[in-house]
């Protein structure tokens, strides 16, 4: 069974998400604030938390951020602002993924699906390691190291990293990628594209402004660079 933390300063939000996930399969935890929810991270495993934006204390963002700095836990946040800015701001303090209030239960449901899938294919039990000249990565263990340092990835950062690396030297859309990612109901999130691919920049290039393995198509989507010597 898996455990969702509902983090919502309304307790009649809290009430009827805590029935219709219960009702689904799932154990359901809540906490009113991000302070509340930080500790309950702490204190038990999850594996997803739906995160209000705006609440009291430290606010939602915050708390996705400290979160994310020790936790590789699914994370969603809602909120009722829907620009691509506050996407961005979500995706960037370690989100998975965006909701905007007032959403049907369907609907949120759907996007849990997809934060929790993972991507499937032979690589997630393979035991291979592929060393590039710049990092190695483990493909069973889901684990990446660059420059001797075991460098930390989010669920959906290392199941974008691998499908790329399932895909080496391919152009893959943007759609592509976001169905692979995230689920078939995804798209036209180009935004979510772009706030990962540079978190992944960041993590394993050497020079993240001129990237030489995760390279922009432009107008298309992206494509994996990897050198020929590579092993």
């Amino acid at each position: 069974m898996q455990r969702v933390l509902v983090v919502d300063d309304d307790p009649q939000i809290r009430r009827v998400m805590r029935t219709s996930l219960t009702s689904e399969g799932f154990e359901v935890a809540d906490a009113r604030t991000g302070e509340e929810a930080l500790e309950r991270v702490r204190a038990r495993r999850f594996d997803l938390v739906l995160l209000d934006v705006n609440m009291p204390g430290i606010g939602g963002m915050q708390a996705c951020r400290l979160m994310r700095a020790n936790s590789e836990i699914a994370i969603i946040m809602l909120t009722v602002r829907n620009t691509e800015r506050d996407k961005v701001a979500a995706l960037d303090a370690g989100a998975d993924d965006y909701v905007t209030k007032p959403f049907s239960m369907p609907e949120l449901l759907a996007r849990i699906r997809a934060a929790l899938r993972r991507v499937p294919g032979a690589a997630e039990s393979s035991t291979a390691i592929l060393k590039l000249p710049d990092f190695e990565i483990d493909l069973g263990a889901r684990c990446v190291v660059v420059q001797g340092t075991q460098i930390r990835l989010t669920p959906k950062q290392f199941d974008l990293l691998q499908y790329f690396l399932s895909n080496a030297n391919t152009p893959l859309s943007h759609g592509r990628l976001l169905q692979a990612v995230w689920g078939p109901d995804y798209g036209n999130e180009v935004e979510y594209l772009r706030v990962f691919v540079n978190q992944l920049r960041k993590k394993i290039e050497p020079n993240p402004s001129k990237p030489k393995y995760i390279l922009t198509e432009p107008w298309h989507g992206y494509r994996f660079r990897i050198p020929d010597h590579a092993e």
